[in-house]
This record gives C-alpha cells, structure tokens and sequence, in this order.
C-alpha cells in the first residue's frame, strides 16, 4: 500500500489515495491504530483517506491515531489541498474538499521557482472553515443556556473557565498563564472524557499574549498532545473574540509553528491560513 507522510504545523498524518488503494471500510480503525503507531507503525496523528467525492471535488475521510473517527482536522485539510495538486489529481488552485459531510473551500498557494513557468507545488493552504457553531447541542456540550462563553467547569477538582466552540468538531477553549508548563497529559484526558461532553472534546489552553497572538496547547480527543490543531486554532480565536480578548484577525503560535486565523464577523465565517508539508512517501504491507 502506497501512502504519504504530511505534517501541517507539525500535525502530521499518514495520507492515502482512495482513488488508487481499496481498503475494506471494516478495516480502517485498525488501519490507522496499526499506522499511527510511533514505534511498529509509521507513526502519526492519524490517518486520512483522500477519495472521490459527489458533493465536491475531494473528500477527506480521517481517523484519529487510537481508530476513532473524526469529523474535520484543519491541518489535515491543507494537506489533502498539497496532495491532490501537488500529485496531479488536480490543476485547479482553488477546490473543494467535503469532511463528515461539510463542504469545505481551499485556496491553495503554490510556489513556483523564480523566472519557471508550470505547475510548481503547493505550500500553505487558505481554508475557508464555515460557521461557528456555538449552540451547546449542536457542539455537543451539556449547558443551560445559548452559548457557553467563560462558564465554570470542575475538572479533576479544580475550576476552569472555559469556552465551547464546534468548527465541525467539539472545542473547550481555557484561557490560562504558564500554558508552557502545564502538565497537559495529566488534566488533558479529564477534559476529554469529562461527562459534559457527550462525544468527548478537544481542549485548548491558550495564554493571550497581545491583542495579535496567542499562544496554544491542545489534547485532541482519540490521540493526545498534538503539535498544533487547526481547528482548534479556529476555535481559539473565536474564543478570543468572543471574550473580548484579541482582534478578529490573530496569530496562533503552536508547538509545531504558527497559524493565521481570521473571523469575518460580518459574513460568520473562519478563515485558516498555514503551511502544507510532505515529509516522505513510501510502500508499506
């Protein structure tokens, strides 16, 4: 089976071509648990399929590194983009790509040698996210009122404060100091499991640094620490926003590097721009 590594931000998963390798639906949650192993694996956040679609010109089919599905992954989208110009499958710069059903618009740069005309390959993606979704049930987040913004919550015996955002995912944004040093694998898998969150959720702990930037940590539900998370940088900033703490245009610093997340107040929609990486590609039995 032919696959490629990419990594977004240092996000990476393992990529393969629907429209090239047929692999049994039953099969792909041990598939990717088995590929996403770090020592008898490839080793990845997950695993993506990038197959034919009717409702756009790609989709993206992702699980997470422990089988569970998932329903979008920023990074992993700007990566699919790389993939379907950079390997012919397109010659558009500017596509589609359908998630859990949610359609999704990608604008892709591509970088050309100085003075050479052709294709070139691509090297960061603009991903028109959507709409946020801040109604609890439609997240999901067990709450009482329309929205969850700055709402106490006890987790392993201390309050956080916390605000819920879907991107086409479940977000619980913590504004915090000492991000750096926060033991996220010990109070990261409370949060994921915590019983408010009927479908578990990812969590972001981001300090504000100035009106402009941020700095994150993310748990990301089914694999652990990540070194970025787009949507959840998507999320991050409509928190910000939301608590009156940044612009609407910011720039997430990541473990991994950074992205630039705008929210278009006036039309309701997200917008990510960061960079696409192969790392290698490969045969694996």
């Amino acid at each position: 089976m032919r696959f490629l590594k990419m990594e977004g931000c240092g996000n990476d998963y393992i990529y393969i071509s629907g429209f090239e390798e047929k692999v049994p639906q039953e099969d792909k949650p041990e598939l990717a648990r088995r590929l996403s192993d770090r020592h008898f694996g490839i080793g990845s956040d997950g695993l993506i399929f990038i197959n034919p679609s009717e409702e756009a010109d790609f989709e993206m089919e992702m699980y997470n590194a422990d089988g569970s599905r998932s329903e979008m992954c920023g990074n992993g989208i700007r990566c699919v983009g790389k993939y379907v110009y950079d390997k012919g499958l397109t010659d558009r710069e500017s596509i589609t790509v359908v998630s859990a059903g949610k359609v999704k618009y990608l604008d892709l740069e591509v970088e050309r040698p100085m003075g050479q005309q052709g294709r070139g390959t691509v090297s960061a993606v603009r991903v028109n996210m959507g709409r946020p979704v801040l109604e609890p049930s439609q997240i999901p987040v067990k709450a009482g009122g329309s929205r969850v913004i700055d709402e106490p919550i006890l987790v392993g015996g201390r309050e956080y404060r916390m605000t819920c955002v879907s991107m086409g995912n479940p977000h619980a944004v913590i504004f915090s100091e000492g991000v750096a040093e926060l033991k996220l694998d010990q109070v990261g898998p409370l949060f994921e499991c915590h019983e408010r969150f009927p479908n578990h959720t990812n969590t972001e702990f981001v300090e504000v640094l100035d009106r402009k930037h941020v700095f994150m940590r993310v748990w990301e539900r089914g694999t652990g620490e990540t070194l970025a998370c787009g949507t959840g940088s998507c999320a991050t900033a409509v928190a910000c926003i939301l608590n009156g703490l940044t612009d609407d245009r910011i720039t997430v610093k990541l473990l991994g590097g950074e992205l630039t997340i705008e929210w278009d107040r006036e039309n309701d929609l997200v917008y990510m721009t960061g960079p696409a990486r192969t790392v290698f590609e490969g045969t694996i039995s």
